[in-house]
Order: structure tokens, then sequence, then C-alpha cells
């Protein structure tokens, strides 16, 4: 599912629809020079615009110091790639190797030199038309350079080098051999995610948006949360992807930024969506939403299902709170194999993740340690084993006593046998003889008439 803008009928901070911020000069410019140069424009042109429409703006210095800040920090951690090395690692952008596809463009599997050793990688290649895929590859640039968490995928590098055709714009990721939880979710995959595997990812999810919205010197709100932004390495552990449209939170003694509305059908928060606001407690909403699809396998959105069931949480609400009603919305792939009671409790959190009222939303920390316990209680029910019986003497004795009781049974039951055959066998043989065997012989009723 794609993500695009929505329209309420409002101009905001919009540092999604500015057309043109980098001119391109007909010189070939350096990566560094395109970076600091959109990011400055990006700011300023922010600004006024901001100034004349938004009584909530920021002030222009805090963001231009952000950048820079982000900037300092970024410049010796990431590789600068050449374009003609990522065009040799993908095999000239082959679409065998096409791993994804979306509005930012393609992402192909490929092979990198790193020291003496050869490293995956998922190459991200950023459509050359639209100012959109640019200020995408700035944020990804900028935020995935700074942050570093086990939960976010990591950045390896990128390319900006301008050609004939116009500049390229590539990201270099570390590559995740799983996907994303949408191809294993939502697309019909032989072998479903097992329970236990969809709990540990829905904690891996949570804990990489309570490092952006809690751990770090400042807030991130990832904005776009949702399966397809979720990519699972080879151990199935999750880790965030696509900060494209991250944004930073609000500045201290505010609270919210008013942005222009952007994300995904289905996965955006009501009042994000309806006033413009943004708070880290839109990734909270998002999160419950991607929760009920790890209870149900359904989409949030799913055009092919009957009109009432096409909007999963309207469907999922008249059998969340019935525990007789409960088992009809979990996935039916699992066939079973899974804790009801547990999966009970996730659609709880999912549903305080969904409060109207966004102050009533947990934080992510908090989301983490409610599902850190639902996993040990879900651990310690399927390590439980029978415990071997330790005999006294005295329950020795009792058993010995009943295996001789049931051994005299047995053999006064197959004497009693013994005696019945023998006793068929004489019956037999005087009917065949002839004789009238008296002991058996019992009157009856004889007709006169």
């Amino acid at each position: 599912m794609k993500c695009f803008h929505f329209t309420n009928g409002e101009r905001r901070d919009d540092d999604d629809t500015e057309p043109g911020v980098v001119s391109r000069a007909p010189s070939k410019v350096s990566w560094a020079r395109s970076l600091s140069v959109a990011s400055s424009s990006y700011d300023n042109t922010n600004y006024n615009r901001r100034s004349e429409f938004d009584s909530d703006s920021r002030d222009m210095s805090d963001s231009a110091a952000f950048y820079d800040l982000l900037s300092q920090r970024r410049a010796n951690d990431l590789r600068v790639f050449a374009f003609s090395e990522l065009k040799s690692a993908s095999r000239g952008f082959s679409r065998a190797l096409l791993i994804g596809e979306g509005g930012f463009g393609c992402v192909y599997r490929g092979i990198v030199k790193d020291d003496e050793a050869q490293m995956d990688v998922a190459i991200k290649q950023l459509n050359r038309n639209g100012f959109q895929g640019h200020k995408e590859w700035i944020n990804e640039v900028n935020f995935l350079g700074v942050v570093k968490h086990p939960n976010l995928v990591k950045l390896v590098g990128y390319c900006a080098e301008d050609d004939e055709r116009g500049i390229q714009r590539l990201l270099v990721y570390e590559l995740m051999h799983n996907r994303s939880l949408e191809d294993h979710l939502l697309v019909r995959c032989p072998s479903p995610l097992p329970w236990m595997t969809r709990l540990k990812i829905a904690q891996d999810a949570a804990r990489g948006l309570a490092y952006l919205h809690e751990e770090m010197d400042f807030q991130l709100i990832f904005r776009d949360f949702k399966p397809s932004n979720v990519l699972l390495d080879e151990d199935y552990n999750a880790k965030l992807s696509d900060f494209g449209l991250a944004r930073q939170g609000p500045l201290q003694g505010m609270t919210h930024v008013s942005t222009a509305v952007v994300g995904t059908v289905g996965y955006a928060a009501p009042e994000y969506v309806q006033t413009g606001k943004l708070t880290a407690k839109s990734d909270v909403w998002s999160f419950g939403v991607v929760l009920y699809e790890l209870i149900t396998g359904r989409r949030a959105m799913e055009r092919n299902l009957p009109r009432s069931e096409q909007k999963l949480l309207e469907w999922v609400r008249p059998y969340a709170s019935d525990s007789k009603k409960f088992h009809l919305i979990v996935d039916p792939r699992l066939e079973g194999q899974y804790c009801i009671k547990s999966a009970q409790k996730l659609a709880s959190l999912a549903n305080r993740c969904l409060s109207k009222q966004p102050k009533s939303r947990p934080k992510m920390s908090d989301v983490v340690g409610i599902l850190g316990t639902i996993i040990d209680e879900q651990t310690s029910q399927d390590e439980v084993v029978p415990q071997p019986v330790i005999e006294t003497d005295e329950a020795r004795e009792e058993t010995l006593e009943v295996a001789e009781i049931e051994s005299t049974t047995k053999q006064g039951t197959k004497n009693l046998k013994k005696v019945f055959d023998i006793r068929d066998m004489v019956n037999f043989r005087n009917k065949s003889i002839g004789k009238l065997d008296w002991r058996n012989w019992t009157p009856g009723l004889i007709r006169t008439w």
C-alpha cells in the first residue's frame, strides 16, 4: 500500500509539496554540497510558508541548527558510493535482482566490497522525476546517518551524482534476508508466521519506535509505520526502515508539530488526518493497527473483502471484547497453534494504542514492557513439561500389591474362561449326537389350537 498526501482543505507547514528546492547546475556537484544546499533551502523555504500560514511554526534557526547537527554527526559514519560501483553491484539494476518497488523508486539486491570481504546490500534507487524522492533521500541520509539501534535498519552509505539524465540518488542498506513483515503476514506465503514469532516482531518494532520517541536527545516521529516498513533479518529480528517521511518531534514547550498530512490510508491517526497536528502518539495509533494485523493476518484496508470487512478496525470491534467470539478474528492460517489468552491480551494492548484520545495511548516504552510480559507468559506455557514422579517405599509397596491383585484377577478370569469353553464344547457335542441337555432346558408355552 503506497503512501501519499492527505488533504483536509487547509494549507499547512508543507514540507512535502514544495516544488524544486534544489536548482541543478550544469556542473557536477559533490554529495556534501547537494545535501547542504537541499537541507538549507528546504528549511528556508518552509519557514517562510510556516510564518505565513501556521501560528505553531518553529523558529528557523532551531530547524537549521538541527540539520547542521545531523550533518556533523553524519559525515564520518556513512560510506559514499560511486554510481558506477552501485550499477555494477546490481548488474546494471537488473530486474532479476529487484526485491521491492514503490512510489520512491526500486530496491535491488547487490554485493559491494567491504574492506577485503563482500557484503550483501539492498540498493534503493530513487526516482529522478519529482521532488518527493529527493526529500525522502535527504531525510533518510540525515536521520539514518545518525540514529543507531538494533531495531533500526542500518544505512551503509549513499550516492549522489549528476549525469546526463540528471542527479542520481541512491541509498545502500544492510540486506534483510527475510524481506518485510508484509511479505510474510499479508501476502499469502505457504508458511505463516508462528504466533511467538509475531509477538517478538511486535516487541522489536516497539523497541525501535521507543528509541526514536524517548531515547535520543531529539524526538523523531516515524509517521509511516506499517508492515511493509518492518524488515526481518535471517533470524526474524525486526527493524524499522524507510525514514523518508520521518519528522522531528515538537520542541520543548510545544505539544505538537503542524505539518502536511502524509502517510498511508488505514494507518494514520484520525486526529492527525483531521487537524495536521503531529505527535509521537500518532505512531502509537499506527502500531495498534499493526497489532491487529498480526492477530488477524488481514490488511488495515482490504478492498477485495465484503464491504462490512474491508476496514479492519471496524470488522474486529464486535469480536475483540467478546471472549466467546474472539477466536473468529484470529488468523486461520495459525490453525489453532496459539494461546487464546495471549491473543486477547495483545488485542487489549492494541485497543489502548487505538484510544480515541491521544493522551490516553501508552508510550512506546510502556508498550515494550507489556509485550515483554505477554511473551514471558507465553514462553512459560510453552516450556511446561511433565515432572518425573519420585516413588517412596510405601508407594512402591502399594504398587506391587496392586500388581499382584491384578495378576490374580487375570489368572482367575483366564481359568473361568476355560471352564466356559469346556461347557460349550460339551453342549455342542450333545446336540450333535441328539442327546438332551437337561441342564440347559427351560419350560415354554405350547400352542394347543
